[in-house]
């Protein structure tokens, strides 16, 4: 117990018989229940759980039958949690990157009811630029500058840290089995708990590099799918939030800058092609395109203001 709630620590693993053994020793013990779940890993993973269990009894192991992915292993542990009635489940990795003694603050706001969820900031930190492989740390502040756009949390930033905390009550009320599966999965959950008008907070968590892990991160894949995740849940956020539940004249605003965007490339292409062949830019097309830009920033702008003031209590 922690705050008086019961707390559950899923570790979603996939081939990590260095480290889990680490990561489960390691936890603290106001922790009631840990929640192992193996993505059918090729290695002793499971063994070296199960070998664990036999002298803890807070231990559960869940198997996949197949590999689904990382974020299918957290929404296994979510829903087990809830089914269990668990009131803060947090996540943990398996391959000790995470400080067990950043966990109390992950928590904290979550048992105290001041926010729905929690996730670990590793960007707030001074050292992190030292300490967290160049291009990872430039990779994911632009994915966290595009998941504040998609997601309507312009407060948070590191979106890829898997650090989290989630309450009993945001758990009952996400479609769980509908969350991304891979590494585009904590993106994903961000733009779901914005949909449903939960709170959520970033903490400055320590970066934890070279303890032996092993990253299964590919970082073509990721730079690929994370967008299109991306893209279709700004989407999707859009058409429930502001039009399904609760019209806002934002949607508007985003329309019009998308389209003015859309005419801008096209009359910009068009006067490169005219500059090709006679030598010169069109003038009249030229100020069409530079119009149709310097509008699109406009009705972008606004509508990204009026978002950040329609989500500004959900901090």
């Amino acid at each position: 117990m922690h705050l008086e709630k019961k707390i559950a620590v899923v570790i979603p693993a996939y081939n990590e018989e260095k480290l889990i053994g680490k990561v489960i020793k390691t936890m603290p013990n106001y922790v009631d229940i840990i929640v192992v779940v193996d993505d059918r890993s090729q290695d002793q993973t499971v063994a070296v759980v199960q070998a664990l269990a036999t002298a803890n009894k807070k231990i559960v192991c869940l198997e996949h039958e197949r590999n689904r992915g990382v974020g299918a292993a957290i929404a296994t542990g979510y829903i087990w949690a809830r089914d269990q009635q668990v009131d803060v489940a947090a996540v943990m990795a398996a391959d000790f990157q995470m400080d067990p003694e950043d966990l109390p603050r992950i928590l904290e706001p979550v048992c105290r009811g001041e926010c729905d969820y929690t996730k670990g900031n590793r960007l707030f930190r001074g050292e992190s630029w030292g300490m967290i492989p160049k291009y990872r740390y430039i990779g994911n502040s632009f994915l966290s500058l595009f998941t504040k756009i998609a997601s309507g949390y312009w407060h948070v930033a590191d979106s890829q840290s898997g650090y989290t905390a989630i309450s009993l009550q945001a758990l009952k009320a996400l479609d769980l089995e509908a969350i991304y599966p891979r590494y585009g999965m904590p993106n994903d959950l961000l733009i779901s708990l914005n949909i449903a008008n939960f709170r959520v907070r970033d903490i400055s968590i320590r970066p934890v590099y070279n303890v032996g892990e092993v990253s299964g991160i590919k970082v073509k894949k990721v730079l690929c799918t994370i967008p299109l995740i991306l893209v279709k849940g700004f989407t999707r956020r859009m058409v429930e939030k502001y039009i399904i539940r609760d019209f806002h004249p934002l949607i508007f605003f985003y329309f019009l800058g998308g389209l003015f965007l859309f005419f801008g490339f096209i009359l910009t292409v068009r006067a490169f092609i005219y500059l090709g062949i006679d030598g010169h830019l069109p003038p009249i097309n030229t100020l069409a395109a530079m119009f149709s830009f310097m509008s699109s920033s406009l009705f972008t702008l606004f509508a990204m203001w009026f978002d950040m003031e329609c989500n500004k209590d959900l901090k």
